[in-house]
């Protein structure tokens, strides 16, 4: 186990090393370790190294410079201009909340960005600020359209957040693949086999070998229902926002190769909607009702969406982030190609 902070701390200062200025350094870091202390290692630091290949390659810009291109009051078009994904939706968040502020609602459409992690980190950025957030983004071709064998259609994640209650936010996040192809990535750093629901071999035949895996076809979820999904959200996120779409788009595992993902982000105010405390109330009854549904046999507790996820970061916070041993071995590589010391397991800090 490693304290969370102390890795936060190692990926900021391996970012600064690649030029990237302090500040967007440790937001990409808090984004990458937030996620492994949410339990998705699959967005979490292992991408680390992936990030500063493709900086090196010069595909992403380690100084992120966002410009403006339609400034329509509610309504804005941002060029991320191929800097970092984490702080391109950083700035589309806060301009999406700002815009909310004055009308209500904001909608921000990206283009030119990057990968940027996770989503919801974004999307519970904008409920903390008390609005309602959609996001969704494009990436890279993950599987192929419903009857088809050539993978053009990404996994195109999309994260729906609302402020909470007394229990916190309620926070969405999928991909419309049967699996993040992410957590294929995770499955090979631990030496792991899939299960057979998971992807195809290039070939179409079923395969629980990540390592084929990857360079297969990853399923949709909920079989042509998650094709037509991430159809859309390519929509939203590539061809509405001016962006690039299907495999014009390229993964953060591709070093040299820019990215060309774009994003579309929209905020909610919610007292434009209805009283704040009423909003609460009513949010903490449909939590109460769905929590109080008889089990299924083998079931000991219903989580509603976000819920696992803080209650693994509270753990994390006390007892530290654990790691596969080959993201470990990963990064204690690039700390000695960068010239920094890489944090020693420890035990964390408790509360």
């Amino acid at each position: 186990m490693i304290p969370g902070i102390d890795l936060i701390d190692f990926a900021t200062r391996v970012l600064t090393s690649v030029a990237v200025p302090d500040d967007d350094a440790a937001l990409v870091a808090d984004s990458l370790v937030t996620a492994d202390m949410w339990g998705h290692p699959s967005h979490g630091m292992l991408r680390l190294g992936w990030y500063v290949d493709r900086i090196r390659a010069k595909a992403m810009r380690a100084v992120t410079e966002v410009a403006t291109v339609i400034d329509g009051g509610a309504l804005a078009v941002l060029d991320g201009q191929d800097g970092i994904g984490q702080i391109v939706a950083a700035r589309a968040a806060h301009e999406a909340v700002r815009r909310a502020g004055q009308h209500g609602v904001g909608v921000v459409a990206v283009r030119n960005s990057n990968h940027f992690g996770t989503a919801a980190y974004f999307t519970r950025m904008i409920a903390a600020e008390g609005c309602v957030a959609i996001l969704t983004t494009n990436g890279s071709p993950a599987m192929a359209p419903w009857g088809g064998r050539e993978k053009t259609v990404g996994a195109n994640p999309w994260s729906i957040a609302a402020p909470g209650g007394r229990r916190g936010p309620v926070v969405l996040d999928i991909a419309n693949t049967t699996v993040a192809r992410g957590k294929i990535y995770a499955a090979l750093e631990r030496d792991e086999p899939i299960p057979p629901h998971w992807a195809l071999a290039r070939d179409g035949s079923p395969t629980t070998d990540p390592r084929i895996a990857v360079d297969g076809l990853v399923l949709p979820m909920a079989g042509h229902k998650g094709y037509g999904i991430s159809f859309m959200m390519d929509l939203l996120s590539g061809v509405l926002t001016g962006s690039s779409y299907a495999t014009g788009v390229a993964g953060p595992y591709v070093a040299d190769r820019r990215s060309g993902c774009g994003h579309l982000l929209l905020a909610l105010r919610v007292d434009a909607l209805q009283d704040p405390a009423e909003y609460s109330r009513r949010l903490d009854d449909l939590i109460d009702l769905t929590k109080a549904v008889p089990l299924a046999a083998g079931v000991e507790e219903i989580f509603y969406p976000g819920e696992i996820e803080d209650r693994n970061a509270r753990t994390a916070t006390k007892t530290g982030v654990e790691l596969p041993d080959k993201t470990l071995l990963d990064l204690a590589r690039l700390a000695e190609e960068c010239g920094i010391s890489f944090p020693a397991k420890g035990a964390a800090c408790s509360s």
